[in-house]
């Protein structure tokens, strides 16, 4: 049996970036391609690999993906194939801050959103997320660690253990602690 690949995924905004700075730091090799740079949304980088964004036709990356982390968005997370073990550490983010920093983000880019009014949007998500609860909890070779975030941000050391037991203990839990920086979560609901 191939080593797991570890997967961050979650709601765009909700603390994936943040996630897979705490794994890496922590001592496990991310899968990202730097493209996307740090910006004001985030600071710290967005450790992201362009190619996930092609899963539904490519999926050979994830050959060389076995004992490292990756982000996958949580639409992607039923394009994953059931051919090899999978840890996903997914976080959630209450909905009305997800919204909120959605639409920062976006002012602060200059770009229009979706035109859903927020309510509706939260609606939208909270059934995604069900469907993506229901399809991973089907999967006997996905293991799920669900992660909150604010509870993560407010209280690294009652979490990083949690997240480091998960993913098989041997990563560096000073590391991962002091990769989370409280003032970092804005748009608090």
């Amino acid at each position: 049996m191939p080593a797991p690949v570890t997967v961050v995924s979650g709601l765009p905004r909700s603390g994936t970036s943040l996630a897979m700075q705490m794994i890496h730091a922590g001592g496990m090799p991310a899968v990202t391609d730097g493209r996307r740079t740090s910006d004001d949304d985030n600071p710290r980088g967005y450790f992201e690999f362009e190619r996930v964004k092609q899963l539904r036709s490519d999926k050979a990356w994830l050959d060389d993906a076995a004992g490292k982390v990756v982000k996958v968005i949580h639409l992607l997370l039923t394009e994953l194939p059931d051919d090899r073990p999978y840890r996903v550490v997914f976080m959630r983010r209450d909905l009305r801050e997800v919204v909120k920093s959605q639409s920062t983000m976006l002012a602060r880019s200059g770009r229009a959103g979706g035109g859903l009014a927020p309510e509706r949007l939260m609606a939208v998500y909270e059934q995604q997320l069900g469907t993506v609860a229901a399809w991973l909890a089907a999967r006997p070779n996905f293991a799920l660690l669900d992660v909150p975030y604010a509870e993560l941000v407010a209280s690294p050391a009652a979490w990083v253990p949690r997240i480091n037991a998960f993913l098989g203990g041997t990563l560096d839990e000073a590391a991962m602690h002091a990769a989370v920086d409280p003032a970092l979560h804005r748009n608090r609901a």
